[in-house]
Order: C-alpha cells, then structure tokens, then sequence
C-alpha cells in the first residue's frame, strides 16, 4: 500500500474514532445541564462546563483531522497536514486555561468551602466516568498518530481522571460530611492536568518554531553527510517538521569538483538521500540536497 493510501486510511480511522468520542462526550454534557437543572447542583453545572470545553476541544480535532486529508495544491503544497499542530496548540491552550482556572478555584474554595449535592455528584460522576472510558477506549488506538489525536486523547484522560475524583469526592462527602473533599479532588485534577498540558502544548511549539525534531541529532545527520565518499563540506543544513511524521531537510553539499566532469553527481545525490532515510531512528524521506563544486564560492556568500 502506497505512503498516501496508507495515510488516507488511517485518517479517516481517526476521524470515525473522534467522532464517536465526541458524541460520548457532548451526550454527556446534555445529560449532566439537565441534571444541574432538576437538582440544582453547582458541582454539576461546573462539571458540565468542563465537558463543555472537552467537546469543543473534540470538535476542533475532528475538523483539524478533516482538513489534514485534503490534497496540495500550488498555493499549500503541503495541503493542510499542519492544522493538526494548530489544532493541539488550541486544545493544550484551553486545557492549561482550564488546569489554572480549576488550581486557583480550589485555593479559593479552602476558605470558603461550598455546600455539594454529593448524591447528585455520585451519579453524574459515574456517568461521565462511564462515557470517558468509552471515549479513552475508542482514542487509545490512534492516540500516537499525530499531535492532533493526542490532545484529543488527553482531553477525554483529563476528563476521566476529573470523573473518578468527583466520585471519590462524593463518596467522600457522602460518608463523612467533609465538604472540603470536593476541593482536594479539584486540585489532584489540576495537578495532574497541567504537566500533561504543557507537554503537549511545547511539542505543538517546537514544529510552529520549526525546531529540529525530537529523535533526530543535528550534528549526527552532518556527520553522516560528511562520511559519505566525495562530500567535503556540509553547511546551510536545517531540518524542520511540517506535522507528525514529516520531516523536512535541506542542505548544502559541497563536494570533489570531479564529480561534476565524470557524471558522479547523481550517484552522490542518491547516496545521500539513502543516508538520511535509513540510518536515523526518524526516517527523513523529504530532503533537497544543492551540491556545490569544491573550491566555488558558497552560495551563502554571494551578494
């Protein structure tokens, strides 16, 4: 099966698993303002927020995944692979957001400790556990695919870990009366959200910034390019991340001015492109090599 085939896909499996994990969840949000409604639980209507925010953050990887299959054309030659870094840099941000608004709410709260429905709290917090285990099952699969899939992964394990928190909260406040619960439970969530978050929001930065991925060593590719037969200088060499699993480079290559007489050239273009596509833990398929004759001026330095 061909790169592009392949890559279709597992798109579109993708897209069936966001979309199921977005139906789970934006069930859920329903289900749970109704409940706040009937009950009058501020706990609920919290929660529901929360899960507000998982379904918009669902929503957004469902359409980045969308835009990432459509074809090049000559003005985005790279078609739309990159609104997956868009889109994980949008989720990341809202999840961080919400990871600060949630830690400074339950230093807040230690003072003045709000009265909780905990009967309520239980039975949501079951259903809500309920539906992101579905969700984490459906995700799990496709949740190394692509920065994309795994904010949206991360979203629903986010929501999941809030939901065994409020149950034990519940429980908590059920047996014992201590309403201070609830507010434990809201900062364990914190705390487990924002490393997560940040994780993910520096990976989506490092492709925007077009750092060197992570898993391929600069000097290592250099140094493999230099050992090749008839290389004598590399320089100008970059090597960027257009999305998850795409690599780019591009590098100047000075080499023997012979091998531009006997008709070498094509053969050491060849056995670089071999060199960075094999011998790296990250396979650089996408590289432009410009090979310079030994003894011209770089092409850097001209004016």
């Amino acid at each position: 099966m061909s790169p592009e085939g392949h890559s279709h896909t597992g798109g579109t499996v993708n897209r069936r698993r966001l979309a199921i994990a977005f139906t789970l969840t934006a069930s859920v949000l329903v289900a749970e303002v109704i409940g706040a409604i009937i009950t009058g639980s501020l706990a609920l209507l919290v929660d529901a927020a929360h899960m507000l925010t998982d379904a918009g953050g669902l929503l957004i990887a469902l359409i980045a995944a969308r835009l990432m299959e459509r074809a090049a054309t000559s003005r985005r030659t790279w078609g739309l692979r990159r609104a997956e870094v868009l889109a994980a840099t949008v989720q990341a941000s809202v999840l961080l957001a919400v990871g600060i608004f949630v830690a400074v709410e339950a230093v807040q709260r230690f003072s003045r400790p709000a009265e909780i429905a905990s009967v309520e709290l239980l039975i949501f917090g079951v259903v809500g556990l309920l539906a992101n285990v579905g969700s984490i099952v459906v995700l799990s699969g496709g949740r190394g695919d692509n920065l994309n899939m795994r904010a949206a992964f991360l979203e629903v394990l986010n929501d999941a870990l809030g939901s065994v928190a409020v149950i034990g909260a519940a429980i908590v406040i059920m047996t014992t009366g201590w309403q201070q619960a609830d507010t434990v439970a809201a900062l364990l969530v914190a705390t487990l959200i924002i490393p997560r978050t940040l994780r993910l929001l520096r990976d989506a930065v490092d492709v925007l910034l077009e750092s060197v991925p992570r898993g391929i060593d600069l000097d290592a590719v250099r140094q493999h390019l230099l050992d090749e037969d008839h290389v004598v200088d590399v320089h100008d060499l970059h090597i960027t991340q257009i999305a998850t699993g795409l690599p780019v480079l591009t590098a100047h290559v000075v080499v023997e001015a012979e091998c531009f007489h006997d008709g070498h050239a094509p053969e050491i273009t060849q056995a670089l492109q071999t060199c960075v596509s094999e011998h790296f833990p990250v396979a650089i398929d996408h590289a432009t090599f410009q090979l310079e004759p030994a003894g011209a001026v770089p092409s850097h330095d001209l004016h």
